[in-house]
């Protein structure tokens, strides 16, 4: 089973006890496998409006079925055809990384009052590379078009400067290849020249390096040698440095030296511009009081907004539905009803423990004494307390039949613990964004 083909085949296997065989033909019958990396499974999708189900869906239960057949994290990446070639090409070129859209550029970039400092860095970086805003740090809650930026940075500069080496990276694909080499006992040189050969290095996702002391090692060498040899740096997190407690205080530091830019929830104005941008990418245009009705009622974030244009637009395909204030408050309500109805299960509030922790869920819901197995079992029966409505019997079953006192116990341990260790405090709070973020 070497090939991408033979593991795609596999994983829809896998997929059969959680979806029917017509649900998998449907969403997944013309999916190609296009390539498998270390840790990473490149799928190519027909049409945008598909990658957008799988992802939002299923993306989250075909990387659990890569967890069971490598027992080890495996991302999934989703090209269109139109991408795939550029993959192909990127993937033998010296600026290979995760997939970098050309969708994602300044001129796309909505700009507004809450997101425009950190789009004037961005530019001057992808302008001046190495220059005095290095590294550049961006931060806001997710679904504020932090990836955006960062991809835009990694477009212009590939416009600016043709031989520029960019790398792209998640924070959690480093630390998930940094484990399987270590794991497989590759030599570790190949991976430090990958990182560190480079003129333009870009990290997603920063705060997940925080705890994991291995990558943290490696990320502050990386850092210091990009570094010292003026090549730009960017991060993105969902909180500031002096936010991640964790996180060893030698990289604050690093990460604190340059220009932290902060990018806020968009306004009501920079909302109707949003909508306007994401209806006009995909062929339709919104009437003023249907673009009115939806920036008045989604405020969160730019996900959101694509969200419900997706719902428009597919309300307009399946159904045949004009593009009105009527069509639009059904897809509007179903989304803010979705999200003030979600509740997760506890089998994804394990998984994502478990995930966190690099456990499996079978030792979290056993019977072992481990400390820190048990300390990752405490904090699932008090965030999954916490998010569902699930009694103190209903949560001991998940956990291998224990009694209510027993999981009674294990709350209030975490809850008394919590109050002289604020990295337990952060730590769950990243657990839960991971929890909300699979919905």
């Amino acid at each position: 089973m070497k090939s991408a083909a033979d593991v795609w085949e596999k994983v829809k296997s896998l997929m059969e006890g959680s979806m029917t065989a017509v649900s998998i033909d449907t969403w997944f019958g013309d999916v190609e496998a296009v390539a498998l990396e270390d840790t990473r499974l490149v799928l190519c999708v027909p049409t945008d409006f598909k990658r957008n189900i799988i992802r939002t869906r299923f993306q989250s239960g075909v990387e659990a079925a890569l967890k069971e057949l490598f027992s080890f994290d495996v991302d999934v990446t989703l090209l269109l055809p139109e991408e795939r070639d550029a993959y192909a090409h990127q993937a033998t070129a010296p600026s290979a990384g995760r997939e970098e859209s050309d969708r994602y550029t300044f001129e796309r970039f909505v700009v507004g009052s809450t997101n425009r400092f950190a789009y004037t860095a961005a530019q001057k970086v992808a302008e001046e590379p190495g220059g005095a805003y290095n590294p550049l740090f961006i931060y806001g809650q997710s679904g504020l078009g932090k990836t955006h930026l960062l991809h835009a940075i990694a477009n212009r500069v590939r416009q600016l400067r043709p031989g520029y080496r960019i790398l792209y990276v998640q924070s959690e694909d480093f630390v998930n290849e940094l484990i399987g080499n270590l794991r497989r006992g590759i030599d570790m040189q190949g991976f430090r020249d990958k990182y560190r050969q480079v003129d333009l290095f870009l990290m997603d996702d920063v705060q997940f390096i925080a705890g994991k002391d291995s990558s943290e090692e490696e990320l502050f060498h990386t850092f210091n040698t990009l570094y010292e040899q003026k090549k730009q740096i960017v991060f993105t997190s969902d909180r500031p440095p002096h936010e991640m407690l964790r996180l060893e205080q030698r990289l604050k530091t690093r990460f604190e030296q340059g220009l932290p830019a902060d990018i806020q929830p968009p306004d009501y104005e920079t909302r109707v511009a949003l909508l306007k941008n994401k209806s006009l990418e995909r062929g339709i245009s919104l009437p003023e009081p249907v673009l009115s009705y939806v920036a008045e009622n989604i405020t969160s974030n730019v996900r959101q907004i694509e969200g419900v244009v997706n719902k428009i637009m597919a309300f307009q395909e399946l159904m045949g539905a004009q593009v009105d204030v009527e069509t639009t408050i059904r897809a509007v309500r179903d989304i803010l009803r979705a999200k003030e109805n979600f509740l997760p299960s506890a089998d994804t509030i394990i998984q994502e423990v478990a995930r966190f922790y690099e456990l499996d869920a079978s030792a979290i819901r056993g019977q072992s004494q481990n400390k820190e197995i048990s300390t990752a079992r405490n904090v699932a029966m008090y965030i999954i307390r916490e998010m569902t409505q699930l009694s103190l019997a209903e949560i001991g079953q998940q956990f291998g039949g224990r009694h209510h006192s027993t999981v009674l116990n294990s709350i209030n341990r975490v809850e008394k613990m919590m109050k002289t260790q604020p990295e337990l405090m952060e730590i769950i709070r990243d657990i839960t964004n991971a929890v909300n973020s699979a919905y």
